[in-house]
C-alpha cells in the first residue's frame, strides 16, 4: 500500500492487500455498523417489545428479548459493532439489566454525532460534549433518585416486576418477583454498616415440565446427584451434614509398591485390611454424629456398604462449587480429611431427601438455619421457556440487589429519560459553544427510549413524545412516561413501574464511554487476514466489514 510517492516511485508502507480508510469513510462506515446492531435490539424494548428466534451454527435455537443474549449470540465481525456488544457485556456483568437500552443508546448518540459531523462539527468537541452531557445527566438521576428501605419488600417486588414485565414469563411475574427479593434477602449481609448481596450465592436449577408457577424457593441447596448407594436413607429429617475435600478409598501409594503374597490366608488378611481401614474411617464419621455426608471426591464401593449400615447417605462427586454453598447454606465446614472431621464441623438442616423429577434425581437440602446461599428450581412448559425464565430471574436478582444495595430507585417507562432530556438542554444554553451543540444532541439521544417505548407498542411516537415533552415541560412532578398498555402518557410512580438508580447511571456511562470510542477513530487499517464474507463481514455480508469495506 502506498502511503507516498518519491520522485514518482510509491514507497510501500504497509503489507499488500491490506484494507485502508481514512477520515469521514472511516468514521461513516463505524457509524453505520454501530447503528445496525442497535437497530438489531430497538424492537425488544418494552413490555410490548418482540422477540428475536437466534439459531446457532448446529442449530439450537434461542427464543428471547433479552439484550445481552441477543448480543452474545449475535456472530459479530464487524470491529466498531464489536464494542456495542462490548457495551451490553459490561452492562450486564455490572449491572444485570439495561443492556438493550444500552445498546440503544450508544446507537442513537453515533446517529446524533453523524449530522453534526455533516455540518463540519469536530468529533473532540461532540465527544467533549458528550462527556459533560453524560456526567451532568449521572448527576441529575442521581438527585431525582427516591430512597428505598431496606424492608419495603412491597416497592422491591414491583423493581423486580419491571424488569420482567418485557420478558416472556409476564404471567407469572409476581410469583418470580416474590421469590427474587426473598432469595436476595436471604443471602445479603451488611459490611461496615452496608448492604451487600452476592447473587451468585442464589443457585439456579432448571428443570422442564409442569408450569411457570411451579417454580421455587429453596432455603438450602439442590444437588443435581442422587444419593449413592440404594440401601441409604432417602429422606433424613434433623440432618448432621459432613462436607468432605477428600475420598473416603484406601489411598493409594505415591510410588510403585510390590506386596507379595504367598498363600490363600495372606490374601484373605491383606483384603480384611483393607476392608478393615474403610470401616474405621465410616466409624470415625459416625462418632461425630454425622448422617448425610456431601463428598468433593469418590466414595469406595465397600466404604458406600458400611455407611448405608450405619444409616447415613452419601452424595459423591459434588462440585467444589456447590460443597461451598452448602457450607454457606448449613453453616458446615469443608474438611480435607475424616480425621480432621468433628462434630463442630458439621452443618445442619432440617430436611434432606431425595426428589425425582422427570427422569433425573435431585437431593433437596431444605431449611437450613439462616442460610446464606439458597437455590431456586425453575419449572415451565418446555426448554425454551424454563431458559427465558432464567434470564428473567437473572435480571430480577439483579435489579432488586441494586435496588437494595444502594436504597435508591426511580420510575421507569421512559420518565427519567424525558426529565433528562429536558434538564440538559436547560444545562447545554449555560455551556455554550459548539459543545452546546453536542449537548443537544445527547438530550435527543435520551428521547430514543421513550419514543422506541411507544413505536413497540403501535403508538405513534411522534404524538407521544410531543405530549410526554409538554407534561415535563409544566408539571413539577418528573416521573410522566409512556403507558404502553393505554397508550397514554401516566404517572410511572403511581404505576409502581420502578428501576434501580444504578441500571440507570451505567447505562448513561456505557452508551457515552462506547459512542465517544468510535467518534474518536479516524483511522481503519485492516489486516490482509480479515475473513471476506461470512456473517457481519465481507462483500456477501448485508453488515458492514470485513477488508472488502475497508
Amino acid at each position: 500500500m502506498s502511503a507516498q510517492t518519491t520522485g514518482g516511485v510509491p514507497v510501500l508502507i504497509l503489507k499488500e492487500g491490506t484494507g485502508r480508510s481514512t477520515g469521514k469513510e472511516a468514521q461513516r462506515n463505524n457509524i453505520t455498523a454501530a447503528k445496525i446492531i442497535a437497530e438489531t435490539v430497538r424492537t425488544t424494548l418494552g413490555p410490548r417489545g418482540m422477540d428475536k428466534m437466534l439459531v446457532s451454527t448446529i442449530g439450537d435455537v434461542t427464543i428471547t428479548n433479552d439484550g445481552a443474549t441477543i448480543m452474545k449470540e449475535l456472530d459479530v465481525q464487524h470491529p466498531a459493532a464489536k464494542m456495542l456488544v462490548e457495551v451490553s457485556k459490561t452492562q450486564d456483568n455490572e449491572v444485570g439489566d439495561g443492556t438493550t437500552t444500552a445498546v440503544l443508546l450508544s446507537g442513537e448518540l453515533l446517529e446524533r454525532a453523524e449530522k453534526l459531523l455533516d455540518k463540519d462539527v469536530h468529533p473532540t468537541v461532540i465527544v467533549d460534549g458528550y462527556k459533560k452531557a453524560a456526567e451532568k445527566a449521572i448527576e441529575i438521576l442521581d438527585k431525582l433518585s427516591m430512597p428505598v428501605a431496606e424492608k419495603d419488600d412491597a416497592t422491591l417486588r414491583h423493581v423486580a416486576m419491571t424488569s420482567m414485565y418485557s420478558k416472556g414469563i409476564v404471567v407469572a411475574k409476581e410469583h418470580f418477583a416474590d421469590i427474587a427479593v426473598k432469595a436476595v434477602k436471604q443471602v445479603s449481609e451488611k459490611v461496615d454498616g452496608k448492604i451487600k448481596a452476592d447473587i451468585d450465592l442464589v443457585k439456579i436449577v432448571k428443570k422442564h415440565g409442569k408450569g411457570l408457577e411451579e417454580t421455587e424457593l429453596v432455603r438450602g441447596i439442590v444437588i443435581d446427584k442422587e444419593i449413592s448407594h440404594a440401601q441409604m436413607p432417602k429422606r433424613i429429617e434433623a440432618a448432621k451434614i459432613a462436607l468432605l475435600n477428600a475420598k473416603l478409598e484406601n489411598e493409594k501409594t505415591e510410588f510403585d509398591a510390590k506386596i507379595n503374597i504367598n498363600n490363600p490366608d495372606q490374601m484373605h488378611l491383606f483384603i480384611e485390611e483393607e476392608e478393615k481401614m474403610l470401616k474405621d474411617m465410616v466409624s470415625q464419621i459416625e462418632k461425630t454424629g454425622a448422617n448425610v455426608i456431601f463428598s468433593e471426591k469418590g466414595i469406595d464401593d465397600v466404604a458406600l456398604h458400611f455407611l448405608s449400615k450405619s444409616g447415613i447417605a452419601a452424595i459423591k462427586n459434588v462440585s467444589s462449587g456447590d460443597l461451598e454453598k452448602l457450607s454457606k447454606a448449613t453453616g458446615g465446614r469443608i474438611v480435607a480429611s475424616v480425621k480432621e472431621l468433628t462434630k463442630d464441623a458439621l452443618g445442619e438442616a432440617k430436611l434432606i431427601e431425595e426428589v425425582k423429577i422427570g427422569d433425573d434425581k435431585l437431593v433437596y437440602v431444605r431449611d437450613s438455619k439462616n442460610p446464606k446461599a439458597v437455590t431456586i428450581v425453575i419449572r415451565g412448559g418446555t426448554e425454551h421457556v424454563v431458559d427465558e425464565a432464567d434470564r428473567s430471574l437473572h435480571d430480577a436478582l439483579s435489579v432488586v440487589r441494586n435496588a437494595l444495595e444502594d436504597g435508591k430507585i426511580l420510575a421507569g417507562g421512559g420518565a427519567p429519560e424525558a426529565e433528562l432530556a429536558k434538564r440538559l438542554r436547560e444545562y447545554a444554553v449555560k455551556v455554550g459553544g459548539r459543545e452546546q451543540l453536542a449537548i443537544e444532541a445527547f438530550a435527543e439521544a435520551m428521547e430514543a427510549v421513550p419514543t422506541t417505548l411507544a413505536e413497540n407498542a403501535g403508538l405513534d411516537p411522534i404524538d407521544i413524545l410531543v405530549e410526554l415533552r409538554s407534561k415535563h415541560e409544566r408539571a413539577v412532578n418528573p416521573w410522566f412516561g409512556v403507558d404502553v398498555y393505554s397508550g397514554e402518557i401516566k404517572d410511572m410512580k403511581k404505576l409502581n413501574v420502578l428501576e434501580p438508580l444504578r441500571v440507570k447511571q451505567q447505562v448513561v456511562k456505557s452508551a457515552s464511554e462506547a459512542a465517544s470510542m468510535i467518534l474518536r477513530i479516524d483511522d481503519v487499517i485492516a489486516s490482509k487476514g480479515v475473513d471476506k464474507g461470512g456473517p457481519g463481514g465481507g462483500k456477501d455480508s448485508p453488515m458492514p466489514g470485513g477488508d472488502d469495506e475497508y
